[in-house]
């Protein structure tokens, strides 16, 4: 993959791109605890088949800009970090596809932004506005989310993810996952993006803002819309992909029974033809 820096929204965005930059484009959203790099095996698959694929480290993560501060990563400013380069891209409409975390800015993004956005493709993220109902009503998932508490305590965590060359990350991605996701290398290219300068407080202060958005009411999307979860997801509950789906005016569901929260990294091929199937429907 390509790298460069783009300046938005006040901030420098670290892109991994491949493709020819007048093509149609689609732009991939990393979660936690990964960032652009997570989407290697898309950007070179959709780059082959004649797309401009870009994928940001979103703010907080790796090589990209980490301001200081909860606030700073609140949803309005991750969305608008999105909204704001799309224009600076191109006048056109994108694809967009996210996972995790990425995938809640792409929600709020395809409903504040329609016009920004042909297609959107949201790998195993419920609608935030599901995701608040789940929260509240949810044993099983509240249970499930039980890491996004621990989240809020101030220091600790960091603490606790860098202990033995960030033994707690590398397992929970690991064990997360079906066996053999994760090659050796690509634990370690993690690691070095954990390394980074402020990158641990940064990546949880997503988890640690969004107390501050709680309240905010999410509307449902005009964008179509595939939703491909990953139903052995051990932190996120299969149902909640159905009650995301009703939130869309134009959407469709795929379940994939033994894919994980991971799927894209499990099933690239799979999951890169289902994506291409549904943007050149």
């Amino acid at each position: 993959m390509k790298e460069r820096f783009d300046q938005v929204n006040g901030i420098n965005l670290h892109i991994n791109y491949e493709g020819d930059a007048q093509a149609k484009i689609i732009i991939f959203l990393h979660g936690f605890p990964e960032f652009g790099y997570a989407w290697h095996q898309q950007i070179t698959f959709f780059a082959s088949q004649g797309y401009y694929a870009l994928a940001p480290d979103q703010r907080g993560y790796n090589l990209s800009d980490k301001p200081k501060g909860v606030k700073a990563y609140r949803l309005d400013a991750l969305v608008t970090d999105v909204a704001e380069w799309i224009k600076q891209l191109t006048p056109h409409k994108v694809i967009l596809v996210a996972h995790d975390w990425g995938g809640g800015v792409a929600w709020a993004l395809a409903a504040q932004h329609p016009e920004l956005l042909q297609k959107l493709v949201i790998l195993n993220m419920p609608h935030l506005a599901v995701m608040k109902k789940h929260l509240r009503t949810n044993i099983k998932q509240i249970f499930k989310s039980w890491y996004a508490a621990f989240f809020q305590i101030p220091l600790l965590p960091e603490l606790l993810c860098r202990l033995w060359n960030f033994r707690f990350l590398t397992q929970a991605l690991v064990r997360s996952a079906n066996p053999d996701t994760f090659t050796a290398q690509e634990l370690e290219n993690y690691r070095k993006a954990w390394r980074q300068p402020y990158a641990l407080t940064a990546m949880l202060n997503w988890y640690r803002a969004f107390r501050y958005d709680i309240g905010k009411k999410h509307p449902e999307v005009s964008v179509p819309t595939l939703i491909i979860w990953g139903k052995k997801d051990s932190a996120l509950s299969a149902e909640m992909a159905e009650d995301s789906l009703a939130t869309c005016k134009q959407g469709k569901l795929f379940m994939i029974e033994d894919a994980t929260h991971w799927l894209h990294h499990e099933k690239p091929d799979e999951i890169n033809q289902m994506i291409l199937r549904f943007i050149r429907e």
